[in-house]
């Protein structure tokens, strides 16, 4: 547990099948992707892993601790002794996705371009986030629904950003004038948040 170095070599040790896996079958991808998970769990347990799809200049691995903050050293200090492979490139958190996404989370499906969001403030602590999400069909006292906004906003602004600023989450139905409710589109959430972290770090 913890030995970053023997991740890695077991990662190199297998590199050309890695690097070569679209050409595996189905039952062999399974497997050495099976393996490259528990060689993660081996690792630091709660560690996953999101593999890019190839492109002409590689694939991109991105290790993610799920939005778990006492996790978080474990991946940087995963990207940071990572080697010099050629054609990969290891990421450390989920990154951002931008604005306009459609995201599904259990029986759930999040369309961003049809949700509004408030900040809510806290004077005990002005440096974490209050957010408060408008949806067009909500369910009262539904966690799966409250995790699905959080995986949307997350998908929106990275695992890091999520994890590190929103201290606290809820939902509503969506008033008949939002913006008059205070309300503003889902989309503007990253611009959003770029200008809370410029406030905070004044």
């Amino acid at each position: 547990m913890y030995d970053v170095n023997e991740f890695w070599q077991w990662f190199v040790d297998n590199n050309e099948q890695l690097t070569m896996l679209g050409d595996l079958d189905e039952k062999q991808q399974q497997a050495l992707l099976e393996e490259l998970q528990n060689r993660l769990e081996s690792y630091c347990p709660g560690l996953t892993y999101e593999m890019g799809e190839p492109t002409p200049s590689g694939r991109t691995l991105t290790f993610s601790a799920e939005g778990d903050s006492d996790l978080f050293r474990y991946v940087l200090d995963l990207t940071d002794n990572a080697p010099d492979l050629d054609w990969w490139e290891f990421v450390a958190f989920k990154q951002p996705k931008g604005t306009d996404l459609k995201v599904t989370f259990d029986k759930y499906r999040f369309e961003t371009k049809q949700m509004y969001f408030m900040q809510l403030e806290s004077e005990e602590e002005p440096d974490i986030l209050g957010v408060r999400v408008a949806l067009p069909n909500p369910v009262d006292d539904d966690d799966d629904q409250l995790v699905g906004v959080y995986v949307t906003l997350e998908a929106m602004i990275g695992e890091f950003d999520c994890s590190t600023l929103i201290g606290y989450l809820d939902t509503c139905a969506i008033p008949a004038d939002p913006h008059e409710a205070g309300f503003r589109p889902l989309d503007d959430f990253p611009e959003f948040v770029e200008w809370f972290k410029r406030q905070r770090d004044k």
